[in-house]
């Protein structure tokens, strides 16, 4: 989690702008819009989370790899848990 007040602001933001637009899929759907519009908005949706993902990814690499390890251990630790996180986004 960005833990920078700048940066936990531009997720924040991020976050209510997919609020928005998952609300007015919520509206499109019980309007009873049609598809292509309707598949639009979630090819959007899905963008807007691959990009919170990607700067929330990005701000904990930062912090895991900005110091050094302080042993192998926690070297290895640290890469495995990257590994992990890099696997569930790419699913």
């Amino acid at each position: 989690m960005p833990h920078s007040v700048t940066e936990k602001k531009r997720v924040l933001s991020r976050l209510r702008r997919i609020r928005g637009q998952t609300e007015a899929l919520e509206r499109a759907l019980e309007a009873g819009a049609d598809c292509g519009p309707v598949l639009q908005q979630i090819a959007a949706i899905r963008g807007a989370v691959n990009g919170l993902m990607s700067e929330v990814m990005e701000a904990h690499i930062r912090e895991t790899f900005g110091q050094p390890a302080g042993d192998d251990t926690q070297r290895e630790a640290r890469v495995a848990e990257m590994t992990g996180l890099v696997r569930s986004y790419l699913k």
